[in-house]
């Protein structure tokens, strides 16, 4: 039972072709409901970790993995059918590399980062799933107007750049307050 947090993580990332698939043939209903359980295997992963505390150095590593390739998936194929707006659709993008380019850059001079997830980066993750998901909701039914879309968008996009420049922040302090580690 210790594993079962990585295991959900596992099939979260396998849920991500198809719904990629189901988008590509403009099955949004498919792909929402999909998505939804893809999303709601995160708080579940994550709630059987820390109440039973069945977390893992691997577990770690996939929750984020996962959510990272489900969502980065999502909004370029969004982006690619003309659901989602590429201006956001690279800031979430962009943000994901900066991230993981920042932790790699630190990892090589400076040693472990032993990342932990910030507020404004979960605060940022649930919009997004929100984002995409009201996007497949008005791509399926119409609903929530594309003004509505527009706004969430606008909201998306400035949590995307916060929690970006937020780890930038953390990674700087961090990077200040330890030595270089020799090569």
């Amino acid at each position: 039972m210790r594993h079962l947090p990585n295991i959900i993580c596992v099939l979260r990332m396998a849920l991500v072709w198809p719904i990629a698939a189901a988008l590509s043939d403009r099955e949004y209903l498919v792909a929402l409901a999909l998505f939804i359980v893809a999303g709601l295997s995160d708080g579940v992963d994550g709630y059987l970790a820390k109440r039973f505390n069945w977390t893992s150095d691997l577990g770690k590593f996939l929750d984020p993995l996962a959510d990272k390739i489900l969502l980065v998936t999502v909004f370029v194929e969004s982006a690619w059918l003309g659901l989602a707006p590429w201006w956001l659709t690279s800031a979430v993008v962009a943000r994901d590399v900066f991230i993981g380019l920042g932790a790699l850059v630190f990892r090589l001079w400076f040693g472990p980062l032993h990342p932990r997830p910030i507020v404004s980066s979960k605060i940022n993750t649930a919009l997004q799933l929100l984002f995409i998901m009201a996007v497949l909701v008005n791509a399926a039914l119409s609903f929530p107007p594309r003004e509505a879309l527009d706004v969430l968008a606008i909201i998306v996009f400035a949590t995307t750049v916060f929690s970006g420049l937020n780890y930038l922040v953390i990674f700087t302090r961090r990077a200040w307050a330890q030595p270089v580690s020799p090569s």
